[in-house]
């Protein structure tokens, strides 16, 4: 592997909740879950049902140091955590990394009432990882692995949720979703977050006409993510958090819609890799 790799993996680009089907093949069902590697180093970002293949595939390829970032704890983005194999291996060090509850609850706190009955048949004492818990709050740059820098930002979302803006030689990456707009203002905390990025993971769970229907769930739209990355000076934007109703024609109908508009705009799907 290239020491100046910096790769982009989407291993579950859905919200809400996993779905599966002939409708839903081409772009995926997983829920929230991003890896990006910076040369040799592995993060993951949410633990949604798509970080089950991420931990399998981490295991075949004998890696042995994962941080793994939550921007929140809904469910979508927790759900995949006691099936991520790599908590049971003794050869992984996982370090997690919170900081939407701070202040309320620790990120060792947060794991060890999800991994545990009645909601999940066993402890974390049953998890052989190394496990390190590091906590922090919005608006910190933390530095996880010898030049990568992250900083970190609050989002508009229902009892919080982080975003990070991952930097690394050069070239960044915003992870900007579980984020609601407010009609005709554009968040200058996302704006700051996406200013010449080569890569923004914006929140389009909704198109404007739903977001009436929909206010207060805590997510925003293409059209306005879009506004978002051509004011920015965004290099590539990648729809994100789809709806679990979103089908395959669906999406595609609005990828092209958001190309029409911004050259670099795609609908993310499952497996999908992007080298920055």
């Amino acid at each position: 592997m290239s020491k100046d790799l910096f790769q982009v993996k989407f291993w579950g680009v859905r919200g809400s909740i996993p779905v599966s089907g002939p409708e839903f093949d081409r772009y995926g069902g997983n829920t929230s879950c991003i890896e990006i590697r910076c040369g040799e180093h592995r993060m993951i970002f949410d633990a949604g049902s798509g970080v089950r293949e991420a931990g399998l595939a981490m295991l075949n390829e004998d890696v042995r140091n994962v941080d793994l970032f939550f921007s929140h704890c809904h469910y979508d983005h927790i759900i995949g955590l006691p099936f991520f194999k790599a908590i049971y291996y003794p050869t992984i060090d996982l370090t997690i990394w919170s900081g939407h509850l701070d202040g309320k609850m620790s990120t060792r706190e947060m794991i060890e009432q999800f991994i545990s009955p009645p909601w999940f048949p066993v402890k974390t004492d049953i998890c052989q990882a190394t496990m390190s818990f590091r906590d922090f709050h919005a608006g910190q740059t933390l530095e996880p692995r010898p030049g990568i820098k992250i900083k970190t930002f609050m989002l508009n979302h229902p009892g919080g949720a982080i975003g990070y803006r991952v930097e690394w030689k050069g070239r960044s990456v915003a992870l900007i979703y579980d984020i609601e707009h407010i009609p005709g203002v554009y968040d200058p905390v996302a704006l700051e977050m996406m200013k010449d990025v080569d890569l923004a993971v914006y929140d389009c769970t909704y198109n404007e006409d739903e977001m009436q229907r929909f206010k207060g769930f805590g997510h925003s739209t293409w059209q306005h993510g879009v506004e978002l990355a051509k004011m920015a000076g965004t290099k590539q934007f990648a729809l994100f958090h789809h709806a679990p109703s979103r089908t395959d024609t669906q999406l595609e109908r609005m990828e092209h819609e958001a190309q029409a508009s911004f050259r670099g705009a795609f609908a993310a799907r499952d497996n999908q890799v992007l080298e920055i």
